[in-house]
Formats: C-alpha cells, structure tokens, sequence
C-alpha cells in the first residue's frame, strides 16, 4: 500500500478527498498537513486514520508520496523537501514561480528516481480527453484553431496571497490559465510566437492581470487562442473549447459535457460583404452529439493515474518537463507584452532543460 501525506488541506486539497478513497487498498492517507487548525481539523474528519499536524517535516519519514497543495511560492521549498526525503510528488500547478526553482524539483526528482507529477487536471477531464482523441483521428480533418474560453467570477479576500504578484507568481494567466497553455501545446505541438495582453482592469483586486488573451501561432501552421478572466458577472460560454477542423467544428461543452460535431450542411454560395452570414442558415447546419462526459471526478482519474505511475515507474502524462515547456511559454509571454514585441516561442521544450 502506498502511503500518502495531503500537504495543504485547504479548498484545492479537499478534492482529492473522494479519489484517494477509491483506490483503497493500494493507497491510502497516512497523513494530514495544514498550518492552519480549522483545515486539519476537517481533513482530520475526512481521514480518521491519518496522523494530523502542522509541521510536514514531522511525517516525512512515514509516508511514500506526498499531495503538495500550497500557495504557489510555497510549490518549491516543500517539494524539495519531499523529494530530498526520498518521497514520489504530486505537485498542483503551476510547478513553481520561477525557471529555476523549476528546474530544481526536475533534477532532484530524476535525482532521487522519484515521480514529480503536476496537476494539470484538465487533461484527466473526459471531455478534453474526447476532444483530443476526435482530433487526432484526423476524421473532421485537419485543426487549424482551438479556442479556449474560460470565464469566472473569482475575488480573493484582502491579504491573500493570489493578489500578490509575487506569491502568485504573475496573474491569471500564470495561476489559471497555465492549463490552457498546457492543453494548447498539447493539442498543436511546437508553438512559434505569440502575443499577451492582460489586464486588472475589470479586476482591481489583482496586483497582476486578473483577464488574460492569447494567441499562438504553432510550426504546423495551426493557431491557438485563449481567453480567461476573474471578472466575469455573467457568460454566456461559461467553459468552452471550440477545434475549428477542415471537415467541421468540434465544440467541447463543459456545461453540458458534450462533444459537438458542427458543421454546415450546404458550404456554396458567397457571403456579401454588407450582409455577413447571410448565405449561412440554421437550417444548414449539422449538430451531433459525439460525446457525453460519464459522471466519474476527473480528479479521480488524476490520482489514479498518479499511483500507477508509482507502481509502475511509467512517466506522468502531466510530467514536469512538459510543465516546464508551457510556463516557459506563459514568461516569454509575459516577457514580449512589457516590451510590445511578438514573444519568439521556439526552442522551450524538453532539449532546453
């Protein structure tokens, strides 16, 4: 049985509640950490079993794998500690706030020949995970642009630590949006140049950019796009991937769960430039359901597969080096929009470590 240590009971914490329950009895919490008591009291109630404390140091000799779900600036000091304690990791996004510290975990983990997994969740979603497989089959075609909306509401209490740039370790983008970067490169491969723009306007209580867009042109000629904000009062598309495809439209619906085939049933004709969308009818359009999410937790399917990559030594589908490419993405992106340029994305993958 592998034994585990939830380090940071806090709201991202408590999702594991439920996976780690399923795969009993090859795992099982042995430990609880949180600084703060009301949080390990209520991790505490979740596993009875487990040995309780504030203090991470007091059970890293006890436990095989720790679940490390911090502050962002906090990622690297008690990774490192797990690590150099000879434990596999499970280590929430983003991996940590800088290149360096980054690339820090990566060696001690090959290091010490230990798992270093990072949550990007997403690509454990069924959905995404439907989406990917349509895409890939080349049955609609080839994807020349993925979209991805995301739009939330999300204010944090003064003094928190999301406000700050800082322990944030940029904005939305780099806190939120790094999912996206990620589901990006993954879906369209080597990424060349991009642009960023964000802003806190619309939300004042970020120090950084609480709305984020944007855009990346990949080598296969393929483009991206994503829009993300902490602002929204009201959406319309709420979470939402579009694949525009040479044969169709493949839309992922995250309201719904579906996978939606779209495409136009009669594709003749010219649109008149004064009256755009005019030749296009709804009557013309084909709508499929291709797909529809089964209720199983994400987040179950994430620690599943993290324990079998323990049991078998197989590299995460979420690896660190993968994360790395994509928040070398976010900071070159960050990089290009202070000085007005098109960031040069070439070159930030696995041969750059």
């Amino acid at each position: 049985m592998i034994r585990l240590a939830l380090i940071g009971c806090g709201g991202m914490g408590s999702r594991f509640v439920e996976g780690v329950r399923a795969l009993h009895p090859r795992a099982a919490m042995s430990a609880v950490v949180d600084i703060d008591p009301e949080r390990l009291a209520t991790a505490a109630e979740h596993f009875p079993e487990a040995n309780a404390t504030a203090d991470c140091r007091e059970v890293l000799d006890d436990v095989d794998a720790a679940l490390v779900v911090l502050p962002h600036h906090l990622h690297h000091p008690v990774a490192k500690d797990c690590l150099d304690a000879g434990l596999h990791v499970f280590l929430e996004k983003p991996m940590a706030n800088t290149e360096a510290e980054c690339l820090d975990l990566i060696e001690s983990a090959e290091r010490a020949g230990r798992v270093l997994m990072i949550g990007y969740v997403m690509r454990y979603h069924p959905l995404v995970l439907a989406l990917k497989e349509a895409v890939d089959s080349g049955t609609y075609g080839d994807c020349f642009h993925l979209a991805i909306w995301t739009e939330q509401y999300t204010r944090y209490h003064d003094g928190h630590w999301a406000r700050s740039a800082e322990t944030l370790g940029g904005g939305q983008l780099f806190s939120h949006g790094c999912h996206y970067i990620d589901l990006l490169l993954w879906f369209l491969g080597e990424p060349v140049e991009g642009t960023h723009t964000g802003t806190n306007f619309g939300t004042p209580w970020m120090e950084h950019e609480g709305t984020s867009s944007v855009a990346i042109r990949f080598r296969n000629g393929a483009t991206g796009y994503h829009f993300g904000t902490w602002g929204a009062r009201g959406t319309r598309l709420g979470y939402s991937f579009h694949a525009h495809c040479t044969e169709g439209m493949l839309e992922a619906d995250f309201r719904t769960g579906q996978l939606i085939y779209h495409r136009f049933k009669k594709l003749a004709g010219l649109v008149e430039p004064h009256m755009p969308g005019r030749a296009i009818e709804d009557d013309f359009e084909k709508r499929v359901v291709l797909f529809e999410a089964d209720s199983r937790k994400h987040t179950d399917e994430e620690m599943e597969h993290f324990v079998e990559c323990i049991e078998t030594g197989a590299e995460p589908r979420t690896s660190a080096r993968d994360s790395l490419q994509s928040l070398r993405v976010i900071w070159r992106l960050y990089q290009a929009e202070e000085s007005g340029t098109v960031a040069d994305l070439r070159g930030l993958g696995l041969g750059q470590v």
